[in-house]
Parts: C-alpha cells; sequence; structure tokens
C-alpha cells in the first residue's frame, strides 16, 4: 500500500514535540549515509583493473599491490558490502558479490584459508605458506568482518564463507596442548577465535563449535596461561584485548550450553576481571593499553580507544551473573567521556580511533543510557566525520571501513534501527523512540518513492543467540519488527490508522513524498 501527502492528520502537542526532535535527526543522517555511498564509489574507482579486488593502502606502493585477509578482507571490504545492502543495492548485487567470488577464487591457499594476493604478480605475494600468517588473517577476516555481515545479512554467501574458512582454520590446527589441538597461541588470534565461535555456535547449533571454543577456554582459564596470572604483558586495547572479551563471550556461551563448564570457568573468569579492574584503569575508569598484570603496573600508560570492547566483556558477566562490580566500570567510562575526552586524540590523529571510541561507547549506551555519553557522541562524530576527504577517501588504508561501519551505526541509532529503499542522497529520514513507539519524520527535495525498511530482531532470528550480550562491531537493535507480532502505524499524511504484520514490515512500508513535504509517521 502506498501512502502519500494529501491529507494533515493532527497530532498532540506532546507527539509533535517528538516529530520535532526526530525531524532534527534527519539532516544528521543524510550526512552520514551520504559520506557512506562517498567511501564506497571512492574506494571501488582505485580497485584493481584486472581483479577488481581493492588495495590494502593507497599510500606506498607495496600496500597498493596487494589484498590480504587480515586487512582488506576484514576491515574494509565488508562494511562496503554493508553499505551497499542498505544504500545501494546495484552494488551490493553486483560488484560487492563479485568481490567475493573472485577473493575467493584467487586467494584461498589451504583449504578455504585466504592468503595475501599481489596484482602485480598475479598470484600469491610470497612464495612460501606461512600457517600462522594464514591463520591469523583468516581469524581477523571471520571476526572483524564475516561475522559483522552476517549479524546484519544472515544466510548470505558471506556467511558460507565464514564457515568454510572457520572450518578449515579447525581442521589444521597446529599447536598442540593438553586440552586438544587449538589453532594459534596468539591472544589475538584466540580471542579473535573465541568471540567467533561462541557466536556461530549458536548460529549453526553445530556442538563442534563449542568444543572447539572450550579447548580455548580451557587453555586460558584451567590452564598455565591465564591473562592475569600467567602473561607478563596484557594488552587491554586492540591487538590483544579480544581475549578478554571472548573469554567472557564463551561464559555466556557455557552458561546456557553448558552449565558445568560456567562453574569451572567462574572463579579463574571473575579473577581476570578483577585484577584488570584493580590495575588496569585510569583514574577516569578507561583502560591503560597494556599492563603487566603481575606486576599490577602499566605496561603502556596510553588510553586505550577500544575501551567500549573490554568494557562488553565485563557487561556480559552482569548481564549473567549480576554482579554489580561489573557494570560498574561501564557506568564510570560512559560518565567521563564527555566531561574529559571530547577531541581527544586516541590514535593521534587517526580516524580509526575515534571510530573505535565511538562504536564502543554507543553499543553499551543502548544498554545504559547515560545522558552525557549521548552529547559526548554527538560531538565526537562530527570530528570523525571531519576526517573524510573531498574524493571520498577517509585516510586512504584499510581503517577507512571502520569510518564506514560506525557511521552506519550511528545513523541507524538517529532512526530507530529503520532505512530508507532505494536510497537517493537528498532524504533526510530521523527516527526517536518512546514508550515503546517510533515516531519517524521523512522528506526529500523532489518527488521520491520507495520503502522504510524495519530491522528484526537480528540476534535472536540470525543468530540464535540466547542472550544479546554487547559485542564488537554489532548493530545494535533499536524498533524491531517480529514475526507474528501486529502493528499499527499513524501516517500524519491520512486519516486512518493501519494495522500490519510484522512481516510486512520487515519487506518495507511503502512511502510517496512530494518535494519538501515530510511525511510524519508513528508506529507501535
Amino acid at each position: 500500500m502506498l501512502w502519500s501527502c494529501n491529507y494533515e492528520r493532527t497530532f498532540t502537542a506532546e507527539q509533535d514535540q517528538i516529530l520535532a526532535t526526530a525531524s532534527k535527526n534527519g539532516p544528521l543522517v543524510n550526512e552520514g549515509f551520504n559520506r557512506c555511498v562517498r567511501f564506497v564509489d571512492a574506494w571501488l574507482e582505485i580497485a584493481d583493473s584486472a581483479t577488481g579486488l581493492i588495495p590494502r593502502n593507497i599510500n606506498d606502493a607495496k600496500s597498493k599491490d596487494i589484498w590480504n585477509a587480515k586487512d582488506c578482507a576484514a576491515d574494509n571490504y565488508p562494511f562496503m558490502v554493508l553499505t551497499s545492502a542498505l544504500l545501494r543495492q546495484d552494488i551490493y548485487k553486483g560488484t560487492m558479490r563479485e568481490m567475493l567470488e573472485t577473493e575467493t577464487r584467487l586467494t584461498s591457499r589451504i583449504g578455504s584459508m585466504p592468503d595475501t594476493y599481489s596484482f602485480s604478480k598475479k598470484g600469491f605475494a610470497v612464495s612460501d605458506t606461512i600457517m600462522s600468517e594464514i591463520i591469523f588473517g583468516s581469524a581477523e577476516y571471520i571476526k572483524d568482518g564475516l561475522i559483522p555481515l552476517t549479524e546484519w545479512l544472515g544466510p548470505s554467501p558471506w556467511s558460507e564463507r565464514m564457515i568454510s574458512i572457520l572450518d578449515d582454520i579447525w581442521k589444521y590446527a597446529p599447536v598442540e596442548t593438553p586440552f586438544g589441538k587449538i589453532c594459534s597461541d596468539n591472544p589475538e588470534v584466540n580471542g579473535d577465535m573465541l568471540q567467533s565461535l561462541s557466536r556461530i555456535y549458536w548460529t549453526t547449533g553445530d556442538k563442534k563449535y563449542l568444543e572447539w571454543a572450550e579447548r580455548l577456554g580451557d587453555y586460558y582459564l584451567l590452564g598455565d596461561n591465564h591473562p592475569t596470572k600467567n602473561f607478563k604483558v596484557l594488552r587491554l586495547r586492540d591487538h590483544g584485548c579480544e581475549v578478554v572479551s571472548g573469554l567472557c563471550e564463551l561464559y555466556a556461551t557455557v552458561s546456557f550450553a553448558d552449565p558445568s563448564k560456567k562453574e569451572a570457568y567462574r572463579a579463574p573468569l571473575y579473577e581476570m576481571l578483577d585484577r584488570i579492574l584493580e590495575v588496569g584503569r585510569n583514574e577516569d575508569g578507561l583502560f591503560y593499553n597494556s599492563i603487566d598484570p603481575v606486576k599490577g603496573v602499566p605496561e603502556n600508560a596510553g588510553i586505550a580507544d577500544n575501551f567500549g570492547y573490554t568494557l562488553n566483556g565485563f557487561y556480559t558477566v552482569y548481564l549473567l551473573d549480576k554482579i554489580e562490580k561489573y557494570r560498574e566500570p561501564v557506568l564510570t567510562a560512559l560518565g567521563t567521556l564527555n566531561r574529559k575526552y571530547r577531541n581527544y586524540a586516541w590514535e593521534g590523529t587517526s580516524q580509526d580511533g575515534y571510530a573505535d571510541a565511538i562504536e564502543g561507547a554507543l553499543n553499551l549506551y543502548v544498554r545504559e543510557p547515560v545522558p552525557s555519553a549521548e552529547e559526548w557522541i554527538n560531538s565526537e562524530i562530527k570530528v570523525l566525520w571531519g576526517k573524510q576527504q573531498e574524493s571520498g577517501i577517509i585516510e586512504g588504508w584499510h581503517g577507512d571501513g571502520n569510518f564506514a561501519r560506525t557511521t552506519i551505526m550511528y545513523c541507524l541509532w538517529k532512526t530507530g534501527g529503520v532505512y530508507l529503499s532505494p536510497w537517493r542522497d537528498d532524504l533526510q529520514l530521523g527516527g526517536v523512540i518512546k514508550d515503546q513507539r517510533l515516531y519517524l519524520t521523512i522528506r526529500s527535495e523532489s518527488a521520491w518513492k520507495g520503502n522504510v525498511i524495519f530491522d528484526t530482531k537480528r540476534h535472536s532470528e540470525y543468530m540464535h543467540l540466547p542472550l544479546d550480550w554487547p559485542r564488537i562491531n554489532q548493530f545494535p537493535e533499536y524498533f524491531t519488527a517480529e514475526k507474528g507480532k501486529n502493528y499499527t502505524i499513524i501516517n500524519g499524511s491520512v486519516k486512518n490508522e493501519l494495522n500490519i504484520s510484522g512481516d510486512e514490515l520487515r519487506e518495507g512500508y511503502a512511502v510517496k513524498l512530494k518535494g519538501g513535504k515530510p511525511v510524519k509517521l508513528i508506529v507501535k
């Protein structure tokens, strides 16, 4: 059913006020989504002419010649895919799918596991097969790239690629331990795997993924590799912090799937978290880059932009066991950001530090809406956006994808989780959720017709998670259309309210705009 603007419904004063607030989000969403489209277009312009794959980096000759798993595939390409899925379906169904097929064909080296490809050599960049490097890149591609896509898209060619790579990582797992073979002794790789396996177990229902995850849990929590008792250095920023939140995700999984393991893990997991709280934070409650957990001193006293990733783990344990001391760090960190960390040099001048810091704060704010944190997020997104060049390139390296990832997260927050299809660069969509109702305003400069696409409970429907615990690169759920439920849409352009099913909302609610004339909707 297509509604057009031929009548102006009268809303209550309170409804008008909420819709006015929603309208203010429209220009922000317009700017953010258009920046993401420009990012995709700019990187496609510099793709390799023969393969269509994007380079790792455009700022030096060596990086410009390669596509690699741990960078291109993990950090940049996936968020070109996601941007296209939301805003450019032609590219999503065409170029993005072709890139997946090409990288699978050209870069798979050991089974499905990818290795670095050289455009000039038209083959692998190095002649030697270095298993540790291949496993590292494969783990990064899964955790940072393919899982976020799967959480948004559900079953897709990208999820098939993910499962194929994961199975081969463990097929060729080279490290012998008392608990069975594991894929690495690198905490970053194993942290990637703990997060990935904990989610993919629920997605597939295949118990082998739980078994592999528990091998890693046993290795760190029940063996001689405990992160705060045995590590000489424990990183609390990326490239190390993954193991902390990964162990917490495993703890969440065994809480539902293997309660005896939860009991075995509980004390050593608490010991890890307590020690990090004791020696790993500055006076504002933010984590140091790295610590010597045994001596109890900072190894690198810089402040980690990935504070949210580690706090995800603490909050997950709070959700499970209702222990307030694991919630308190989240409230403390969110409460200090606007007071002391505006325009902060998270990673010098790099946009990547802003992207990661904003993502971490937003994902936690959804669960603990500290008012000052909202102000900080709104301020810092402008700093992030200011890093983009006129060409659409941000900084010209694989971290550019994180700019799009965090921008999309921000825009979906400002719409209540909905988006418009087809997207056009003059569209403004703003949303506010209040009292379980979604208030939307939509406008354009010239006539447009299309659909408002509603989100679903992806964590349960696609991933089958028993609990929506906070996760790195997660796209939070806001107003969702559920199967088997009915909804009412109050459209300011028509006299009658419309009753519509959740299934219909997920397919899209049709709207027709006249230039400059907003459509106002309340969905309940």
